[in-house]
Formats: C-alpha cells, structure tokens, sequence
C-alpha cells in the first residue's frame, strides 16, 4: 500500500502513436510510463464503446453503493472509472479504493484525482488485485483488467470479490470476448480493426499493437465469464452493453 503524493501539475493528453514506426521485434505490452503519457488516447480509440461503460458505471454507484461500504476499483489505470463512481456517489461514509499493480499509472491517477473536485475519498493502493483484502464491498468495477489476470487465477478472484460483496453488492466487468465459431470471432475481429482505422490508426499499428498484446491479453468466450460468475455463487449475471468484440457484465449478489 502507498500513499501517493500527487504532483501539482496537469496531467497531459498526448497522441498514441507508441506502434507508428516498426519495431522489428516487438516487445510484450505493460503499463510503463510510455503507455502512461498516451493512455487516454490509446484507450479512447482501441476500445469501441469505452466512454459507454465507464459512464455507466457511475449509473451504477448511484444505484448499488450502500452507505458506510467501500467500492473497488481493480486494475484502476489512471482512474477513469474512479471518477465516474466519484461523480455519482451521493450515499454517506462511502470509500472508494482503487488498485493497480504499475507505479507508474498510479502516479499519474494521483494527479487526475487531485484535480477532480468530488469528495469521496480514495485510497491508491500498488499492489496485484490477486492479493489484496475485498472487504465491505457494495460494488466492484474491473473495466478490462480480468483479461490481463492469468486464467489460472481468475477464478479465485472472482470468489474472493463475492466474499468480500455485501448481499446486494454489483460486481462490473468489462472484457475483450473471444468468439465461436472462429469465423464469427474473425468478423468481430475485422470489425474492430477497422474500427481502430477509422480511429486513425495504421494497419501498421494495429499489427504492432496485435503482436505485443499476444500472450499478455488473453480473452476468453462470454460463456466462460457467466459460467465463472454463476460457480461464485452470484444471483445474476448478463452482458449489460456489447460493441463488437468488446462487453460488459453485471453481476448481483
């Protein structure tokens, strides 16, 4: 657990253009601080239908959190989904913790939070989501984050966040699917792609951006994830929102 200073400073938007030039080799996606300076942009013109989800999700707080219980925010980037739930949360004794494994995007979420003008508080704990305590929890948002756990692990998660639910508690997970047939999944697939060139991005860098994700995102079929839920022991569970090869899901205790 750290505690954050944020710096006094704006935070940045820069253009994606990370996968522009070759890159020979291509190394395997993280989160450092290249990806830091462009996230926003990167994220904005990958995902289809992200602005979407992460508005929604506030739709969500205003409905699930209960007063006097924490909110989770797993694999929490540069705190998109933290401000969404901030803007919404109207309910008393409220506490939003917000979790990341890379520093760097840590450091620069303590910026935009310190810029934010809400006031629920955050904690910003570093740490693997596989490891920390779900305690008290009304609602659980993972916003594309379950898919760079590995699938080993997901499961345990996913029980240990039903634990540490509230009876009533809303869990939120939003995903890259994989499809079948594979002919349906190449279409999807073809569909995002150009999605993303319409975003202005090279075919150059989709292919770039495909090779480096290779191994580090791994997406599983929409059956798997209910199917995962369900065994958790949750009531419900459904795709509430769906653009291409992009979903996400609703759980309820």
């Amino acid at each position: 657990m750290t505690d954050h200073k944020p710096p006094q400073t704006a935070v940045s938007l820069q253009h994606d253009n990370l996968f522009a030039s070759p890159l020979g080799k291509v190394p395997g996606f993280a989160f450092d601080q290249a990806v830091v300076d462009v996230f926003p942009d990167m994220i904005q013109r990958s995902v289809p239908g992200y602005q979407t989800i992460i508005n929604l999700c506030g739709e969500l707080a205003a409905r699930f959190v209960q007063d006097d219980s924490n909110c989770y925010d797993l694999g929490c980037s540069l705190g998109a989904s933290t401000l969404a739930l901030r803007k919404q949360i109207t309910q008393r004794g409220v506490k939003i913790v917000a979790v990341d494994n890379s520093a760097a995007m840590l450091e620069r979420c303590a910026t935009v939070l310190h810029e934010d003008t809400a006031t629920t508080p955050v904690e910003l704990v570093e740490a693997d989501i596989c490891d920390i305590e779900i305690s008290n929890a009304s609602l659980v948002v993972m916003n594309f984050t379950l898919q760079f756990i590995a699938t080993e692990k997901r499961q345990a998660l996913l029980e240990k966040i039903y634990a540490g639910l509230n009876p009533g508690g809303c869990l939120v997970i939003s995903e890259k699917l994989l499809f079948e047939p594979e002919s349906l999944n190449q279409l999807l697939s073809e569909l995002h792609h150009q999605f993303k060139r319409a975003q202005g991005y090279s075919d150059l860098e989709i292919s770039q951006k495909r090779d480096s994700l290779e191994n580090v995102l791994i997406p599983e079929t929409l059956e798997t994830h209910i199917k995962r839920i369900r065994a958790c022991g949750f009531n419900s569970a459904s795709p509430w929102f769906q653009c291409f090869n992009f979903a996400s899901l609703v759980a309820i205790k």
